[in-house]
């Protein structure tokens, strides 16, 4: 009767003024449950390659398609982005917007520069008639690697927001919570990218 009471007189109930609406670890929970569920994607996706990957069609295999060092350096850029976020996080750590926005640009570059090489890297075998129609072998690198690449651009492009938002609003928790959210879905791409590297270009080069 007194919450029915208080509604009608145009205030809310206690409740709804004590009660908070957005918690931090709920925020944190539901993205490791989305990087749960990105691992069940890349897995079917490793699973697929490792089924059909020796099907050739009597096209090109690993060995005649893929340079190692292109895709060392490739994987350099990835790797040394991951280095860079976390310079990010120590800087946010100590309350240096400036810093934190300089590690968070340098981290994009690198990232730009996979997407740069992978792109590269795509178009001269679709010019070599290698395309992802060529054979189950290139049907599933093309899945595996591009599902990846498109990970990785739509991590670019989230990277750009926070910096955005952070050079405007500076760090308040919301803020905080949002770069750390991009920090272990980052991560979590190297690591992906490390099993896409040792399962698909070095294992099908040295086989």
């Amino acid at each position: 009767m007194s919450n029915t009471a208080t509604i009608n007189n145009g205030s809310a109930p206690e409740f709804y003024l004590t009660e908070e609406h957005h918690v931090q670890n709920g925020t944190m929970l539901g993205f490791w449950l989305y990087l749960m569920s990105d691992c069940l994607i890349f897995a079917c996706l490793f699973a697929m390659y490792g089924v059909v990957g020796h099907n050739y069609a009597a096209g090109p295999s690993p060995k005649d398609l893929f340079e190692l060092p292109l895709v060392a350096l490739n994987t350099s850029m990835l790797l040394l982005s991951s280095i860079t976020y976390g310079f990010a996080m120590l800087e946010m750590a100590r309350n240096r917007k400036g810093a934190t926005l300089f590690w968070l640009f340098v981290t994009g570059c690198f990232g730009a520069a996979f997407i740069g090489i992978e792109l590269y890297e795509f178009h001269h075998l679709i010019a070599d008639g290698a395309g992802p129609q060529r054979s189950a072998f290139l049907s599933a690198f093309f899945a595996l690697v591009g599902t990846h690449g498109l990970h990785v651009t739509f991590g670019i492009i989230w990277l750009i927001t926070l910096m955005v938002q952070l050079a405007k609003g500076g760090f308040t928790p919301v803020m905080r919570r949002r770069i750390n959210c991009l920090s272990l879905f980052w991560h979590f791409l190297d690591v992906v990218w490390i099993g896409v590297f040792t399962f698909v270009y070095l294992m099908g080069v040295l086989r």
